[in-house]
């Protein structure tokens, strides 16, 4: 989810911690709670600051070993004990649960957007990613908001949010019925399916829809419960080719490839260097496809530069390839 979501949930779980007896008794205690499900509810995203180091670092690592398994108990007891060192009067073990409570609901919540996390490193590497959420959900957020401000106008939080949540896990299950029915649409349009991948939008009758088949790639938008092919490409194994080898050694090709579970690329040879160009086929907009991964190389198989990243037009990709070009 995005930022501003997080902090809404972690605000709302700071209310719903009232349901129990123990901090409802301690306004010490609820402050405390209150501080740990707030920073605990964003603590896992604290790995944007990678994007510091360059594009393929932060892709790499981005909702990786932050959203893991390990690394639930490792921010819920970093900033327990954190608060704790400051209000040691605090149950530590209450402090503790619901700090951990709102670490585990981020982690949770992103396994249900198109971008997904690695959430079990480190047993796989895999990322797990469902595709029904959008990462910003006008409705969740909305909802979060309607608690906050009827919490500030004396409401109380405790069951405001456990009735809000209950509202929230309803429509979780509304939109896994959803993209179940994009999958059968699917099936009964395109033959000899392999694995459908759906990107849902800010719009909820609109998802976009990738297909894999034995044969070809499909990209296509299901609106309005009908399902609209935008474009289609043949299926090609990469070609064994040096250029190839010398690409996949690349750190910004290999941050892509760790990332995109469905993609196609394209070799161009022009008088004076080759590029390689791996594009990911799941964030199709206007007709182009901006995450994309590039390297260039002379004749001589000597690399010039290479790049990953989301970039919305080819003369703003070609300025971030140009410095080692010229």
């Amino acid at each position: 989810m995005d930022t501003a979501t997080h902090i809404t949930m972690g605000i709302a779980l700071g209310g719903l911690a009232t349901l129990d007896p123990v901090v409802q008794q301690d306004p010490h205690l609820f402050q405390a709670v209150f501080i740990g499900t707030v920073v605990g509810s964003n603590a896992p995203d604290f790995d944007t600051i990678l994007k510091l180091r360059n594009n393929a670092v932060y892709i790499r690592n981005h909702r990786g070993i932050t959203h893991s398994l390990p690394s639930i108990f490792m921010w819920g007891a970093g900033i327990t004990v954190l608060i704790h060192t400051f209000m040691p009067e605090v149950h530590f073990m209450r402090l503790f649960l619901w700090t951990l409570l709102a670490v585990g609901i981020h982690v949770l919540v992103d396994i249900f957007n198109a971008y997904g996390t690695q959430a079990m490193r480190p047993i796989s590497k895999q990322w797990i990613a469902y595709g029904f959420i959008n990462t910003f959900d006008y409705f969740i957020f909305g909802v979060h908001v309607v608690g906050i401000v009827a919490w500030l106008l004396g409401a109380n939080p405790g069951p405001t949010f456990l009735i809000l949540y209950i509202v929230i896990i309803l429509y979780y299950v509304k939109r896994y019925f959803d993209k179940k029915a994009i999958i059968k649409a699917v099936n009964e349009y395109i033959p000899e399916v392999d694995h459908v991948v759906t990107r849902p939008t800010i719009r909820n009758n609109l998802w976009q829809v990738c297909v894999i088949t034995k044969k070809k790639f499909f990209v296509a938008k299901f609106e309005d419960k009908t399902l609209k092919i935008k474009d289609e490409y043949i299926r090609k194994p990469l070609p064994d080719l040096p250029e190839i080898e010398l690409a996949l050694e690349d750190d910004n090709i290999q941050a892509f490839l760790s990332f995109s579970p469905v993609y196609r690329w394209e070799v161009t040879k022009s008088d004076d260097e080759i590029e390689i160009r791996f594009i990911d086929l799941r964030y199709r907009a206007k007709g182009r496809y901006p995450f994309v991964a590039v390297v260039k190389f002379d004749h001589n198989l000597n690399k010039r530069n290479s790049y990953t990243g989301w970039v919305y037009s080819e003369d703003k990709l070609q300025k971030k390839l140009t410095p080692a070009t010229s």
